[in-house]
């Protein structure tokens, strides 16, 4: 048995799709693809499919990584291409690869975030807040807990979460770069927005792109 990375671009209408479909649309598409790959056991066995870090509904990536197990010897390079294949509009297997480093192993996630503004100058005004108030690292958001077996909403400090942000303005839409904690200690980018959205008044509509993970030493994924 062989541990294999499928890397997925989902983009476009696909970012629509949430999580559990997404789950489904693989477990189809493994079986379009006639791939060899392990089935759990049990009761009602199905393929082992494993996403390192399901994306939020209505977000974008450039390679979302998707974990399978291989019982026979097809290359890398043939998985992806019985894959892209069969697969729908807005998904893509951009990059297959050997599994080695372990799903714990990430750390952080690099985002782009395009906030489309009335005007240039109200573009320019945000970005400056933006900017002023996650230096200032007193940002908070509210965001699902438990206490015990009951869920609260607690708020959380998102300063220690922010690893590096940067934002520009390109004509009259807002660019925000930004690096955030992920794993167990995940800082979703919509909750960075809705704590922005709060302190500056300003509605925001923002198109969300996770680029890149990263370990805790700083190198990538």
């Amino acid at each position: 048995m062989r541990a294999v990375r499928l890397w997925i671009k989902k983009e476009g209408r696909a970012r629509y799709i949430s999580h559990l479909d997404m789950n489904r649309c693989f477990t189809r598409a493994v079986r379009r693809a006639r791939l060899n790959i392990w089935y759990t056991e049990g009761f009602n066995p199905h393929p082992y499919l494993n996403f390192l870090a399901p994306l939020s509904l209505g977000q974008e990536s450039d390679g979302e990584p998707l974990d399978i197990r291989m019982e026979d010897e097809t290359s890398n390079a043939e998985i992806g291409r019985r894959m892209n294949a069969v697969m729908p509009e807005g998904l893509q297997v951009v990059r297959v690869e050997d599994a080695v480093f372990k799903a714990s192993d990430i750390a952080f996630a690099r985002y782009t975030l395009r906030i489309p503004m009335d005007s240039a100058q109200q573009a320019q005004a945000f970005c400056a807040a933006a900017a002023d108030l996650v230096a200032a690292g007193t940002l908070t958001a509210e965001k699902m807990g438990k206490q015990g077996r009951h869920k609260v909403l607690k708020t959380v400090s998102l300063g220690e979460k922010i690893r590096d942000f940067s934002v520009c303005v390109r004509e009259q839409t807002v660019v925000i770069e930004t690096t955030l904690t992920a794993g167990n200690d995940m800082l979703n980018p919509s909750l960075l927005l809705d704590a922005l959205q709060k302190a500056t008044q300003m509605p925001l509509h923002a198109r969300i792109r996770r680029t890149a993970f990263f370990k805790a030493d700083g190198t990538e994924f």
